[in-house]
């Protein structure tokens, strides 16, 4: 229940400018709305994750993979849209959970954008890339293969840009409606794509082999997770 509550504040940092457009309320700064709403939800996941962590090595082992994961993705600044940590992320949601996931992939940006450059962004590509970590712990449950495995990090590619690019459209775009909305964000189709087939070929490559790599660091850990109301839907 309390992962749905954060994932509603997620959403809600998301969906309200759509909502409720600048014109109707002159005296609200979304862009700043936004911001400070899906900062709240990731320290909120912080906090999760630290409460439900029972071992210094459950600790170590996700910042190890936050951290390899940030690695991966300095490299690939400079090729648009792809992001190969994106694949760690989902198999380290896939094999941990979600509080792990969402943890790894809100790390992934805090540490590589120390040197890619921090800004009002970063909350939002912590909360997208952690919500890719919880989703494909949800996806976990359906027991489908590497093809599908595949159409998810494709179909997670486009809901990345989705979320990112709304820091800039409740930012500077006026005014802020559904239509200039749709039309920011097709403007970034293209690199969404990017993003999109570069997670097949990551995945659709090592995908499989990193989830059998990731379950027998989790046996030899005998990785456990304090239960919380909700939460047996993503296991």
């Amino acid at each position: 229940m309390f992962l749905l509550l954060i994932f509603a504040l997620g959403v809600a940092a998301l969906v309200v400018p759509i909502l409720f457009s600048s014109s109707s309320t002159p005296f609200a700064n979304w862009g700043l709305i936004a911001t400070i709403v899906a900062f709240l939800a990731v320290v909120a996941f912080f906090f999760e994750f630290e409460a439900a962590a029972v071992s210094s090595k459950e600790i170590a082992l996700v910042a190890m993979l936050g951290t390899i994961s940030a690695v991966l993705r300095i490299p690939f600044a400079a090729i648009p849209g792809v992001q190969p940590c994106t694949y760690l992320i989902i198999c380290s949601g896939y094999v941990f959970g979600p509080v792990a996931g969402f943890m790894v992939g809100a790390l992934t940006p805090l540490v590589s954008n120390f040197f890619l450059g921090q800004g009002p962004w970063t909350p939002y590509q912590m909360l997208a890339w952690g919500l890719l970590g919880v989703l494909a712990a949800c996806f976990r449950r359906f027991n489908l293969g590497r093809i599908w495995l595949v159409v998810f990090g494709i179909a997670g590619g486009y809901l990345y840009g989705w979320i990112v690019n709304t820091w800039y459209w409740a930012s500077f775009i006026y005014p802020l409606t559904f239509r200039t909305f749709m039309v920011y964000q097709f403007n970034s189709i293209w690199f969404d794509t990017f993003h999109a087939v570069g997670n097949a070929f990551f995945l659709g490559l090592f995908g499989m082999r990193t989830i059998d790599i990731l379950e027998r660091f989790r046996q030899r850990f005998n990785w456990k997770m304090v239960s919380e109301p909700g939460r047996e839907g993503c296991q």
